[in-house]
């Protein structure tokens, strides 16, 4: 240990880059190029296979800073009571915007961004807080009216498990014994057309609720 040993430890330079001369007086290969290459061939597999709403939070980061795009900011440019490539949007105003997941926890799932680009809920002004969680507000209650569910479960995450750097929160359609506990929320995908449908009911239900 250097602690003990009356030799001078190599430089942090050294150790970074994994010098070869340090190395070979040490009899140990070096580790440090064979991590980071590591951590790089995982970057591509990520970047590759995994859909950008799934890609965990360090990827997420790395998406921000190659793509100026926000993909939900794409969503709400778009945002019209139409299917559109990723997400079928259900309500949208001047406040916000409300599109089913295109991953859902069920059918239903339904995700509210404010038209605005914000990153995270105190990223909103004061002023705006209220008239945005009416919409919130509105969309929970046409959720279970539209699908036959008992209830909702409606979350937000700020920075720690945003898969997307734009505020939004979800709105779950829940009814008791659905199998969703504790860390198990595995995602679903839609089959053809059934999205399409599902945006429709709530669609109705949110005009039915709140007309006008």
């Amino acid at each position: 240990m250097w602690l003990y040993s009356t030799r001078s430890p190599p430089s942090l330079r050294s150790l970074r880059l994994g010098n070869p001369a340090h190395d070979r007086s040490r009899g140990v290969r070096s580790r440090v190029p064979l991590c980071l290459s590591w951590w790089v061939c995982v970057g591509w597999v990520v970047q590759l296979f995994v859909p950008r709403g799934h890609r965990p939070y360090w990827c997420m980061r790395c998406d921000a800073k190659m793509n100026t795009v926000c993909v939900f900011c794409e969503i709400v440019g778009e945002s019209t009571h139409e299917s559109t490539g990723e997400s079928t949007v259900v309500f949208a105003d001047g406040v916000a915007v409300a599109f089913l997941d295109r991953s859902p926890l069920f059918p239903g799932h339904t995700l509210v961004v404010p038209r605005r680009h914000v990153v995270t809920l105190t990223d909103l002004s004061v002023a705006e807080v209220g008239p945005f969680f009416e919409r919130v507000h509105r969309v929970a209650a046409a959720v279970p009216f539209a699908l036959g569910a008992q209830g909702t479960f409606v979350a937000n995450n700020n920075t720690v498990s945003q898969s997307v750097a734009h505020l939004h929160v979800h709105v779950v359609p829940r009814t008791k014994g659905d199998g969703l506990h504790g860390f198990f929320w595995p995602r679903q995908k839609y089959s053809v057309g059934e999205a399409s449908a599902v945006a429709t009911k709530i669609r109705v239900a949110i005009e039915v609720l709140h007309p006008g």
